[in-house]
């Protein structure tokens, strides 16, 4: 743009015309990941990326075989390693020791505190005193002599020239003295790189003589994770990062998700809110201490949440590697016909969440529920409203009077789940197994179902109006008393189907398999069933109207039930006879061949 072209004007002036083209070049080459296009667009973040780029920092062969979280993270890293060893260099000599008064090292471990301290104040903004009270309990001991020498000074500025040197400025909101981000997204990235170095002392063990002592302690394993993931809630991109440092670490995953899976078990039995564990207590003191909104059960409930999310996206990515698919498979309720297993485990869970808010898991949590292992769960009467449940395995799932509006279940496996009287309007379930479900009485009205498949399912009575079943497979399917009024059942499989005092009003029937369905005493009114094969169907007592649609029905001829004042009818006598035709032209052709 406009704004981007100026810029690169005045860059050009800086390093000349040669080095200008050629990041120009590398920024609209096809090699070029849109992560960093997208982080060009800010004036900061494209003075960086094109100070890297200058320095043989940005290359395109980086980006060969990241991932969208992996191509980010790359980015902040050379730009981390950049900013605190390039970026202040005279005579070769870097600067920023002698400005800060720091060594590298040190500045990371600050800057990673001031990331994670931001996102925990709410993602805008965190009190310079937060930063440096945290940094104190951990003991670093140049940033410790640092903090201490200001305060005997009586100096504001003991972290504040540091942290302003690296992209940080004063909070124009807060009214204490406080630090922001020029740019959002790398505070985030330092957050989860924070995240990820408590994360990666859990793991570290010995073994001997067959016993197994991990270096950081299950009780020290409690505080450490109310201390990190006790706060409001993990994003999508604090997410997205944490997990690319993860895989790229060194850190031996299975071990983790052990650790992480046994503390989400005793949150569960509700060990640390019951007994007052110091972990939780000691989180909650350091949030009033800081300002920021808090309270035993708030912080009990966040953190349990945002390690449940770990798990998940564990899970995930355990899906995708062999060796690790089974030692990171996360059973939320426990593995099914297992001694473990506890149906209502999630339940419970979702109602300990809502004394934040009716929606609060799902807004914590239902953007990573896609791909997860429900099978055999319970969640009747859970709210699940919008959540993000694609791929997800929620076969023979109890789901009666669940709320699962708008959610997106595409390709979802739900099949023999139990969601009679369950609200799926507008749901997404396109691709998804429903055979042999019950949905008696279900609410689909506006939902998405092409491609379904819904053999043998139970929608007696159930609500379809104006939901697309274009391309569902409903063989052995029960309809009867379901309102289709205007639903798309285009190309729909509906062999042997019982659509019996179904609503079909409006319905699009066209191309649809309606073989041997039974369609006594249902409503064909403006119903469009044009190209839809009708052979041996029951049209027993059934409504209908000029404007019923009949033209070029297969097998029409062998509908069976036909009202006789139907069979008068013009156009429909008409299509008799063309089916009949077509069928007599069939036979004579496989005879002849």
């Amino acid at each position: 743009d406009g704004i981007q072209q100026r810029w690169f004007e005045k860059w050009q002036t800086i390093v000349g015309e040669v080095e200008a083209e050629k990041f120009q070049e590398f920024l609209h080459s096809e090699q070029c990941p849109w992560q960093v296009e997208e982080l060009a667009r800010e004036p900061l973040l494209l003075y960086l990326l094109a100070a890297m780029h200058r320095d043989g920092k940005l290359q395109t062969e980086m980006f060969v075989d990241a991932n969208v979280g992996g191509a980010k993270i790359l980015i902040y890293e050379q730009a981390l390693e950049w900013v605190l060893e390039k970026q202040r260099m005279e005579e070769g000599r870097n600067l920023n020791p002698e400005i800060t008064k720091l060594e590298p090292r040190d500045l990371e471990i600050l800057l990673a505190e001031a990331g994670l301290c931001v996102v925990q104040s709410g993602g805008e903004y965190a009190a310079i005193k937060m930063i440096e009270d945290r940094l104190l309990e951990q003991g670093c001991q140049d940033l410790k002599n640092l903090i201490e020498n200001a305060r005997q000074n009586k100096r504001e500025d003991g972290l504040k020239n540091s942290l302003a040197a690296f992209y940080l400025k004063k909070s124009e909101t807060a009214t204490e003295n406080s630090v922001e981000f020029f740019h959002k997204s790398f505070g985030e990235f330092l957050c989860a790189k924070r995240m990820v170095e408590g994360l990666e002392d859990l793991t570290e063990k010995t073994e001997r003589r067959g016993q197994v002592n991990y270096f950081v302690s299950d009780k020290e394993l409690e505080r450490q994770v109310y201390d990190l993931f006790g706060y409001g809630r993990l994003t999508v991109e604090v997410v997205e990062y944490l997990m690319a440092l993860l895989v790229k670490s060194e850190v031996k995953l299975e071990v983790l998700f052990k650790r992480l899976h046994g503390f989400y078990l005793d949150w569960c039995e509700g060990k640390f809110i019951e007994k007052m564990e110091d972990a939780l207590s000691q989180k909650v003191r350091q949030l009033w201490k800081w300002g920021i909104e808090s309270g035993q059960r708030r912080v009990d409930i966040y953190t349990g949440l945002n390690v449940m999310i770990l798990l998940f996206e564990l899970h995930r990515y355990g899906g995708s590697q062999e060796e690790l698919r089974e030692q990171l498979h996360f059973y939320p309720c426990g593995q099914p016909d297992s001694e473990n297993f506890d149906d209502t485990r999630l339940l419970r869970m979702i109602g300990y969440s809502q004394c934040l808010g009716s929606g609060s898991f799902v807004e914590k949590v239902g953007s990573f529920l896609n791909g997860v292992n429900l099978s055999g769960v319970d969640l009747s009467g859970a709210n699940l409203s919008g959540a993000d449940l694609s791929g997800a395995n929620l076969s023979a799932a109890k789901l009666s009077g669940t709320n699962l509006s708008d959610a997106d279940l595409s390709g979802a496996n739900l099949s023999a789940a139990k969601l009679s009287d369950a609200n799926l309007s507008g749901a997404n379930l396109s691709g998804a197994n429903l055979s042999g479900a019950n949905l008696i009485h279900a609410n689909l009205i506006h939902a998405n179902l092409s491609g379904a498949n819904l053999s043998g399912a139970n929608l007696s009575g159930a609500k379809l109006s104006d939901a697309n079943f274009s391309g569902a497979n409903f063989s052995g399917a029960d309809l009867s008393f379901a309102d289709l009024i205007l639903a798309d059942l285009s190309d729909a499989k509906l062999i042997h189907a019982n659509l019996s005092f179904a609503d079909l009003s409006d319905a699009k029937l066209i191309h649809a398999n309606l073989s041997g369905a039974d369609l006594s005493d249902a409503k064909l009114i403006h119903a469009n069933l044009s190209d839809a094969d009708l052979s041996d169907a029951d049209l027993s007592n059934i409504q209908w109207d000029n404007q019923t649609k009949w033209s070029n029905t297969i097998g029409l001829h062998e509908a069976i039930g036909v009202p006789e004042d139907l069979q008068q009818n013009p156009e429909f006598a008409t299509a008799v006879a063309h089916s009949e035709a077509v069928s007599q032209q069939q036979e004579s052709f496989f005879e002849e061949w």
